[in-house]
């Protein structure tokens, strides 16, 4: 074990080192038998003093399902082959580690019943993700011959995705583009990072709405989906998204970060016409925004009950 843990309970150190397991997980295992230290079983609570060897087996995971729950839904657009919704901060798309019920995917599956079965069992309908704390427009196919489509247009780039965000300190530039790769972090591995000169090729473009006190609001488009890019994205350049701690910004007392999927524009596999889903900035992100300096001159195409489907 390295020194610099000396001082941490036993179920934090291992929290700290395999991040993709939870805490309640790590203290099952630790209960059970399965984390030795120095070759004895400790409680989870135990302090570590820096020279130990820690010996650790994973358990088997629980087995993960989707499974219909009846959750209210905000459905802004729905035809014979996909389903537009808007998905709330803190609901996780489908079940993963330390999510097994209130996901988007069981209140689908509640409400339509049959999704698109080409993303697995785990994620019926499910065309892309949004993160757990981003909120805004989510795409869902009703079956597997729109899910093929979606995902060429998403592929292709047909897919048009705007984001709403609020970052950190004032841009040099009224817009720009950041074209860097995405790498998962090799330090905390649960975030990503684009200063590795390995990872996925992403592109970012955004556009200054209006600055608020020592905050910039921003339009940002993303033609890529990678994991955690505008966040990533923005970070590199010195101006994390409000309120994400876990790529440098300081903590928001709005109980989340400030990134909203506010429009997407795509062609609907039912009708081939172009479809354009808006949704509106949720009440927390506006209620925190109207407190900032400047906070009372708010574009009105961002005030609730501008929502749209435009056809």
């Amino acid at each position: 074990m390295q020194p610099d843990r000396a001082g941490m309970r036993l179920d934090q150190f291992l929290h700290h080192r395999f991040p993709e397991f939870t805490r309640s997980r790590l203290q099952a295992w630790i209960k059970s038998g399965l984390v030795l230290v120095n070759g004895r079983a400790e409680k989870a609570s135990s302090i570590l003093h820096g020279g130990e060897t820690v010996d650790f087996t994973p358990g088997d995971p629980p087995a993960l399902h989707a499974e219909a729950e009846d959750i209210p839904l905000n459905i802004l657009y729905e035809d014979d082959a996909v389903v537009a919704v808007n998905k709330p901060a803190g609901m996780v798309v489908h079940a993963g580690a330390g999510a097994h019920s209130g996901t988007l995917v069981n209140a689908l599956l509640h409400r339509f019943r049959q999704l698109s079965t080409m993303a697995g069992e785990l994620r019926p309908g499910i065309v892309h993700r949004l993160d757990r704390y981003t909120s805004g427009v989510l795409l869902v196919a009703r079956n597997d011959a729109a899910h093929q489509q979606l995902a060429r247009q998403f592929s292709s780039r047909e897919v048009e995705k705007t984001y709403i965000a609020l970052v950190e300190g004032h841009l040099k530039k009224p817009t720009g583009r950041i074209a860097a790769r995405i790498a998962r972090d090799p330090v905390r591995r649960t975030r990503m990072t684009a200063r590795l000169p390995t990872g996925r090729a992403a592109l970012t473009d955004y556009e200054l709405i209006q600055r608020f006190g020592n905050f910039t609001l921003l339009k940002v488009r993303i033609a890529t989906g990678r994991t955690h890019q505008i966040r990533a994205h923005m970070a590199s350049i010195g101006h994390p998204v409000a309120g994400d701690k876990l790529y440098g910004a300081k903590a928001a007392d709005f109980g989340r970060y400030f990134l909203h999927a506010w429009r997407i524009a795509f062609t609907s596999p039912a009708s081939r016409e172009r479809i354009t889903i808006t949704a509106p900035l949720p009440p927390e992100l506006l209620s925190w925004l109207v407190t900032l300096p400047d906070g009372d001159t708010i574009p009105a195409w961002l005030s609730p009950g501008n929502g749209s489907t435009n056809l």
